[in-house]
């Protein structure tokens, strides 16, 4: 891989690696190697095993800053969500990361730069790079960049369920007053804010808090539909 080559790719990630053969190593994959007689290159796949811990990590802990009321059996369904291979495969597409790959002819001429599997596993081969290049701090703010698109409409919350609307159906159903929401706390900086929302329906408050007013609204309805529906038993 060339000197242009790399700094495309590292624009694309705004990172710059200090070891160009960390990169090069990511990039390589294992058809490629095999075709390399007496080669002492290494392909990609320890750098997947590494990366896959690194990004499970990573994801974990944004999904428990921006979902703080969501259970550990929740957080773990959407943290398989975005981590999946269809999901990292999108990911690794939006930096043309196939295009960088070093593949065998037998995977070049099946179209193997638009493969699902080997896109993922080697976006997966990308973040290990990183990891063992920049640290954990430069791993964790690729993923974050690449990742919060995805979960932002994944919310609200678990199974894509929208616990405002049923909430305010549940409502019109009983003829009540629709559900009033206030935001009465915030706290961070502008770019890591919580906010905390006190919602009142049929004399019960609730309170959620989340990354974002919405966020905090739905998890405020969450609890607001778990004790209506018990209470209507």
């Amino acid at each position: 891989m060339n000197t242009d080559t790399h700094s495309e790719l590292e624009k694309k990630l705004n990172y710059n690696f200090i070891s160009k053969a960390l990169l090069e190593e990511a990039l390589r994959h294992s058809s490629f190697v095999n075709e390399q007689v007496h080669s002492n290159l290494r392909d990609n796949e320890r750098f997947e095993f590494l990366g896959d811990a690194v990004l499970n990590l990573v994801v974990g802990h944004i999904l428990m800053q921006q979902f703080p009321d969501l259970k550990e059996g929740d957080l773990s369904r959407m943290r398989a969500n975005l981590v999946n291979e269809s999901q990292l495969a999108r990911i690794a597409r939006s930096i043309a990361l196939g295009e960088y790959l070093q593949l065998g002819k037998g995977e070049i001429q099946t179209d193997g730069r638009e493969k699902n599997s080997i896109l993922a596993n080697s976006f997966e081969a990308l973040i290990a790079a990183v990891y063992l290049d920049g640290g954990f701090k430069a791993a964790f703010e690729i993923i974050e960049t690449n990742i919060l698109p995805v979960i932002d409409p994944m919310h609200p919350e678990i199974g894509h369920q929208d616990y405002k609307s049923t909430l305010q159906e549940f409502v019109q159903d009983k003829q009540g007053k629709m559900p009033d929401y206030r935001v009465f706390r915030e706290e961070g900086p502008d770019h890591d804010k919580t906010f905390w929302v006190a919602l009142n329906v049929f004399d019960t408050e609730t309170r959620g808090s989340g990354k974002s007013k919405k966020m905090a609204e739905q998890a405020a309805a969450r609890k607001a539909l778990e004790i209506l529906k018990k209470k209507s038993q």
